[in-house]
């Protein structure tokens, strides 16, 4: 297998349109092709800079997940040292967990910040919203958000090897002229679903609110977390991660 290195999105593209295999972090694809057989090209992006951003506003796909800090939003920051062992983290990277992982860790943190990203095909660089990610697994070039005011992370314990753990996220934005308006996502086993709703100065009304979304849709133990998690995001208990109960 020849592994091409590109400095630049015009040769990736070009290694694309030689069909090179997007590698990633290798942590999901390896076992795959020592059992199926590997390509005869490969494909990372860790020397193209655009794919190593990493800000308040932007997060590229070649950054590994143990390199994600407090440059980005909390919720992002400890959705991605949430994500597996320090061994995972240190390999793993952001377009590797967004579109070849089943889990999609970092999915309901992208969600709330209502992220967009920047897909690279072969002829053209374009805009895709998070859905097309998800749905058509392509090479991923990074990702961009508007900075929320506020945002928060839960991710609950689970024992290893049973379903996984089920997470919220949350942000809180600035609208022009109205409302601040609160983001909320979840993943229940392998199941994302997100919810958009005004920010009211009632918590009670805004978790009412959330209940019409198919955030609306979990279960009563579930749903309590949700609503422990956004009254401490709207009342501004958002200093560090909760990763138990």
């Amino acid at each position: 297998m020849l592994l091409r290195l590109p400095t630049s999105v015009s040769e990736a593209q070009r290694y694309l349109a030689q069909k090179a295999v997007p590698v990633g972090g290798a942590t999901l694809v390896w076992a795959t092709w020592q059992r199926d057989g590997f390509p005869d090209q490969a494909l990372s992006l860790r020397h193209v800079p655009e794919a190593n951003e990493l800000g308040r506003n932007a997060l590229g796909a070649a950054v590994v997940l143990h390199q994600i800090d407090d440059r980005v939003p909390l919720v992002l920051h400890w959705a991605a040292a949430s994500v597996g062992t320090g061994a995972v983290r240190r390999a793993a990277t952001v377009g590797g967990n967004l579109v070849g992982s089943a889990l999609r860790c970092l999915l309901p943190a992208a969600l709330v910040l209502d992220a967009r990203a920047t897909v690279l095909e072969a002829d053209r660089v374009h805009e895709a919203d998070l859905g097309e990610v998800v749905a058509k697994r392509p090479l991923l070039l990074g990702l961009r958000w508007r900075e929320p005011i506020a945002s928060a992370y839960r991710k609950l314990p689970q024992e290893a090897g049973g379903r996984p753990p089920f997470v919220v996220a949350a942000a809180l934005h600035a609208t022009h002229g109205g409302p601040d308006r609160l983001r909320v996502a979840v993943r229940d086993g392998l199941e994302v679903l997100s919810g958009s709703v005004a920010r009211d100065t009632d918590t009670e009304t805004v978790l009412h609110d959330l209940r019409r979304t198919a955030i609306g849709e979990l279960p009563p133990q579930s749903w309590e977390v949700v609503g422990e998690q956004v009254t401490a995001l709207l009342n501004g208990r958002t200093d560090r991660p909760r990763s138990h109960p």
